[in-house]
């Protein structure tokens, strides 16, 4: 199940901490989801992604909170949407995602390494 990375391939994968600066409900996706948009700092700018996240957190909730992405995969076309990330979150038990996120504010766009 597991296969093993080079750290060059590590290296290629940009995981980025942003802060959440909007949440919308996103009707459109097959299953229940968010449009987030995210502040990744004056580098890398806003992106928008699309998240799976709404057994555990509401919207208000998610405003200011800071989380980790990666932000150099090819964008994703959802429905009427395009992801420009990938939030990223443990997986649960029925899709209960708990998202990554640093434990002290930091600045946005700081590589996570």
């Amino acid at each position: 199940m597991e296969q093993n990375l080079t750290w060059t391939d590590f290296e290629k994968v940009e995981m980025r901490v942003g802060t959440i600066v909007e949440a919308n409900d996103f009707p459109a996706a097959r299953k229940p989801a968010y449009q987030l948009v995210i502040d990744f700092g004056t580098e890398i700018g806003i992106r928008k992604s699309s998240a799976q996240i709404t057994k555990r957190y509401t919207k208000e909730a998610l405003i200011g909170k800071q989380i980790v992405a990666v932000v150099n995969f090819p964008k994703k076309q959802i429905g009427n949407f395009m992801s420009e990330c990938l939030v990223l979150g443990s997986v649960g038990l029925d899709n209960d995602i708990v998202l990554l996120t640093s434990d002290s504010k930091v600045e946005n766009g700081l590589r996570i390494g």
